[in-house]
């Protein structure tokens, strides 16, 4: 019996060390498919040029509802990480912060939802709070932090980013219409877009990565 016991718990230590390497593995190859894909970016009709629209949070969305939360925001750190290495940064480094929270926000809650409601309405439910979190985290972040660091970086005022936002829409008057008018409604396409993108596909994959 003791025996029988002891190759039990080797074939177990085996198969954690195996659910482990396999999880790496996954994280590593959604963090570089999210870094590829943050490298191409489109801009909005609505929003000043230096908002951009990337596909990367489909790869880190993808990650977060397969294997958890956690995963989620390391994956979205790997991703950062990698675009700085790549890219640079001209915010030393508060930019590259701004966005691993906004991203974050935007994840983490619906792989804590899907976690917790582990069927389709439960992603969809996910990804709906995803969303509204990351229109209003984004907002917050935007408002606080990021439009005031590249302003300084810039050397600009901030009425400078206002009067961009005011020649797509005159309805952007101050920064806060800038925030409601042009950073919100970017966010919300963002996240309208990534979940129904992940929708679809993990609806084909969603199993065999869970795996």
């Amino acid at each position: 019996m003791e025996q029988v016991k002891g190759r039990t718990g080797t074939v177990q230590q085996s198969g954690q060390k195996g659910m482990a390497l396999g999880t790496l593995t996954k994280i590593a190859m959604l963090a570089a498919v999210a870094g590829v894909l943050m490298l191409f970016e489109a801009p909005l009709w609505f929003a000043p040029s230096f908002y951009k629209l990337d596909l990367s949070e489909l790869a880190v969305m993808i990650g977060a509802l397969s294997m958890g939360p956690m995963a989620g925001a390391i994956i979205e750190l790997i991703k950062i990480l990698l675009n700085f290495v790549l890219n640079g940064t001209i915010t030393g480094g508060v930019g590259e912060l701004g966005n691993l929270l906004v991203g974050c926000a935007f994840v983490v809650p619906a792989a804590w939802v899907y976690k917790k409601y582990h069927n389709t309405k439960g992603m969809i439910l996910g990804m709906l709070i995803g969303t509204v979190c990351l229109v209003a985290l984004g907002s917050i972040v935007n408002y606080y932090l990021l439009l005031p660091v590249y302003a300084t970086v810039f050397g600009q005022p901030l009425e400078a980013f206002v009067q961009m936002g005011n020649v797509l829409n005159p309805a952007i008057v101050d920064l806060k219409t800038f925030i409601l008018f042009a950073v919100a409604p970017f966010n919300l396409l963002k996240g309208i877009i990534i979940s129904a993108l992940t929708f679809m596909i993990y609806r084909k994959l969603g199993r065999q990565l869970e795996q």
